[in-house]
């Protein structure tokens, strides 16, 4: 003759729940009906905390070691006259390893760092993927076979850099290389309204930072440190307000009956 299962243990089978815990998610079968009343408010504190969006991420990866060294390797080669609009182009539109959100974040960062700019870049992403191996596969991807490559052009150089139309068609790389920076910073832009100070002083400091780059050419260590300080101040402040109006609104919805 079949038991009658005591209500305490009885569980009935709801869709899915995900709870966040920073970056991951901890993933549950079912909620637990019918606990003691010792275990109630548990229940409603579980039932409580919302999923939180989790931040937009990359849809491929670097299949392996090779792949890496050789996807910087060909960024490097197109880097004539400027790399920005290269590596924008192949790390986020066509290889899809950075989205235009993480590519903004880790930019920033390696402009902050010593030393070339996509070196810090390739560093970064390489050890993200495979640790320490793969930020030294990304390096040598990096320099190895420009570095040959670069030799052999300044020795070309050497020889007919008296010629006007070798000169010319520097210059006429010189631009194209500007015009590449253009249209990266112009679809860069697209997420300034995104950003977490909102659109209005995002663009006011992307302005600004422009008119002390450009027009009053001030040094690039100055306009880091006071512009760039002044916005990782601003976002810090905005982050913590934001973060304790949530904690304030999640308490009121526990004490809620």
């Amino acid at each position: 003759m079949a038991q009658k299962v005591p209500a305490s243990i009885q569980s009935i089978s709801e869709p899915d729940a995900r709870i966040s815990f920073g970056d991951g998610l901890l993933e549950r079968k079912g909620v637990r009906k019918g606990l003691p009343s010792g275990h109630q408010n548990d229940n409603k504190m579980t039932a409580s905390i919302t999923p939180s969006p989790a931040p937009a991420t990359a849809p491929f990866r670097p299949a392996n070691l090779r792949a890496l060294f050789w996807a910087f390797t060909w960024l490097a080669l197109q880097g004539f006259g400027g790399v920005l609009a290269v590596v924008q182009r192949e790390l986020v539109s066509r290889r899809q390893w950075l989205t235009n959100e993480e590519f903004i974040e880790d930019w920033a960062v390696a402009q902050i760092l010593p030393g070339p700019n996509v070196v810090n870049l390739s560093i970064m992403i390489g050890d993200r993927y495979f640790g320490l191996r793969g930020a030294i596969t990304a390096v040598l991807g990096m320099l190895t076979i420009p570095t040959f490559l670069v030799l052999g052009l300044a020795l070309l150089y050497q020889h007919y850099s008296a010629i006007p139309q070798v000169a010319g068609a520097l210059r006429g790389m010189g631009a194209v290389a500007a015009g590449l920076v253009m249209g990266a910073g112009l679809r860069l832009a697209s997420i300034l309204p995104k950003h977490v100070l909102g659109a209005p002083m995002a663009i006011g400091l992307a302005v600004v930072t422009f008119i002390a780059m450009a027009l009053l050419r001030l040094p690039l260590v100055w306009v880091l440190l006071v512009i760039g300080g002044f916005a990782c101040v601003m976002t810090w402040f905005k982050l913590g307000l934001n973060a304790s109006a949530a904690l304030a609104e999640k308490k009121q919805r526990e004490q809620q009956p």
